[in-house]
């Protein structure tokens, strides 16, 4: 199955599939509002700032799955995102992204991105996966890979 098929409901509920992401360099990142990496935030809307123009999508996954560091509603996700740190970029629905509830897109990234040893499950919270403009799932960064170091990898998909 194609990245581009795999159903997510957008922040506000709305079902869809990434097939609007289609051609672009997608950076997916599973977030947490009230998580010490929080911060990165700021970063990942930079480079959906600078980038967006030049085929960057930037999408954020929120989940709960670490230490509950989720607000509940999605209303209240989005809110904290945008007045605490200015996010623009697309959120979607809180999932899960472990376990046998994670979400097939989850499933999907980490079988094809394993962490380190070749472990597949999210280790923590803003975990990101780097995406070709063909769908190919090209790298992993772990928690700590803050936005800036992702920089040069997203430009050399950009070309």
């Amino acid at each position: 199955m194609s990245i581009y098929e795999y159903e997510v409901k957008t922040i506000r509920g709305e079902s869809q599939t990434l097939e609007p992401y289609k051609g672009e360099v997608m950076l997916i990142v599973n977030t947490a509002t009230k998580c010490g990496f929080a911060p990165q935030f700021d970063g990942l809307e930079k480079l959906h700032q600078t980038f967006r123009d030049q085929g960057l999508a930037v999408l954020g996954f929120p989940s709960s799955q670490f230490m509950n560091q989720e607000l509940e509603e999605d209303s209240a996700i989005e809110e904290a995102c945008k007045l605490n740190h200015g996010v623009t970029f697309p959120l979607f629905s809180k999932i899960d992204v472990n376990g046998s509830q994670a979400h097939p897109l989850y499933k999907h990234l980490t079988s094809e991105a394993p962490g380190a040893l070749g472990i597949k499950a999210i280790k923590w919270n803003f975990t990101k996966f780097l995406v070709d403009r063909s769908g190919k799932v090209v790298k992993r960064f772990a928690p700590t890979d803050t936005p800036e170091k992702m920089e040069e990898d997203i430009k050399k998909l950009l070309k």
